[in-house]
């Protein structure tokens, strides 16, 4: 059955009734679902039915055109360009091909999100620099180069990466495509412990031996639609 929504002052994603268009053409329809402050929830489904779509309308790299869509405080569907990189603060975004600058240190990869989204106390953006490399267990690797790293690792420096700005959510758009099960394990487990001092994760894999070992709640894309799921080893 679809989404039941239930809306409190923890919410951070709150979706009624929207549609997700790609290229003007409908991708998903009457989309219901709603995430609360620590959650952490799998979204699931087949490539090309809408995973990635429906994370860039949370982020709104795609318009929300009707229904009610609300992210961290944010009006998606009444939000000014202006107001978008501030929205984006609030959300840690980490991609499947990490996208790290590959000229640059560890360091001054998240130096460069830091000065970009308006830090500018050099010992205050150090102090969070360190911090958020030692919550991936990344500690001392700061100076290393991108090319000295383990594909984990470098995931690794893209979670640091959205966590920089304390975000309220998560955005993980499949964050474990480009490892081996092991790391994928690693990184999961990484993901849920964050969501567990109260950043929401939202992850969207393909990966369905992953999330039936790491069981949480799971949202499926389908035929146009979004739905609870329930594995049936959960049931």
């Amino acid at each position: 059955m679809e989404t039941h929504l239930e809306i409190s002052s923890n919410t951070i994603i709150q979706l009624e009734k929207v549609s997700v268009f790609q290229n003007e053409v409908l991708v998903l329809a009457n989309v219901n679902m709603a995430i609360e402050r620590g959650e952490f929830v799998y979204l699931i489904g087949p490539t090309g039915r809408g995973k990635s779509s429906l994370l860039k309308l949370i982020y709104a790299q795609l318009p929300a055109r009707d229904g009610v869509a609300r992210v961290a405080s944010y009006d998606l569907r009444t939000i000014k360009t202006k107001e978008i990189p501030y929205l984006r603060r609030k959300l840690g975004i980490v991609f499947q091909d990490f996208q790290l600058l590959t000229d640059r240190t560890v360091n001054e990869n998240l130096l460069f999100v830091l000065r970009a989204t308006g830090w500018h106390d050099k010992h205050d953006m150090q102090q969070r620099i360190t911090e958020v490399l030692d919550k991936v267990g990344l500690t001392g690797k700061g100076p290393k180069m991108p090319n000295q790293l383990s594909g984990g690792e470098q995931q690794r420096v893209g979670i640091a990466r959205a966590l920089l700005n304390h975000p309220e959510i998560i955005i993980a758009d499949e964050p474990t495509g480009n490892l081996d099960p092991a790391t994928s394990e690693d990184i999961l487990e990484l993901l849920m412990n964050i969501s567990k001092t109260g950043t929401a994760v939202l992850m969207a894999t393909h990966d369905v031996l992953l999330f039936k070992r790491f069981p949480a709640r799971t949202l499926r894309i389908d035929d146009g639609r979004v739905f609870e799921y329930q594995p049936a080893n959960q049931k």
